[in-house]
């Protein structure tokens, strides 16, 4: 797929195994891993994730991260040099919002890319596992604030949207 001369690519595979700049986890409001991404980005990244995230927490997010918003630590033993956390909204629980908060998601881990030079990422899908969004809906949301945001943000060369498994991807293909 491509937004003009940017380029937005779905593949299936492991997100802790993709070679870019920064990969972005779905990430639970405490930040201190957890299930599905989350934890295999905490497992994979190593205890330099977790200490960085409770750097966050300590200092910029004592409540924790909220809905939508984005942070940014370091990779760890990850191939990605950097790792963008961001926390989903959780399906049925924010009065209506739900679609608003996703595309913020998005929007946030972009603009938060391109304030650190970065040139590379890759997504999960967020907010599709335990937090209940529906697939396909979630993939619409996802494809069309990504071209939104390549727009805005030209130094960023290619943005990939990593599926775990083949079914993964058939449902939350827009």
């Amino acid at each position: 797929m491509s937004a003009g001369s940017l380029r937005i690519g779905v593949v299936e595979g492991d997100i802790t195994r993709q070679d870019v700049d920064a990969v972005v986890n779905a990430a639970n409001s405490a930040m201190r891993g957890g299930g599905g991404v989350d934890g295999a980005i905490h497992r994979a990244g190593g205890p330099e994730i977790l200490a960085a995230c409770r750097q966050i927490r300590e200092t910029i997010h004592p409540g924790g991260l909220p809905a939508g918003e984005a942070v940014i630590t370091t990779g760890g033993r990850l191939p990605a040099r950097f790792v963008i956390h961001t926390v989903g909204p959780i399906y049925g629980n924010h009065g209506g919002e739900e679609p608003r908060l996703l595309a913020r998601c998005y929007e946030n881990s972009m603009a938060l890319a391109a304030q650190h030079g970065l040139q590379t990422l890759a997504f999960p899908a967020i907010s599709t596992g335990v937090y209940g969004y529906p697939k396909a809906e979630a993939g619409r949301i996802a494809l069309a604030t990504l071209k939104l945001s390549l727009a805005r943000n030209p130094s960023i060369r290619q943005v990939r949207l990593v599926f775990f498994s083949e079914a993964d991807l058939r449902q939350a293909r827009p």
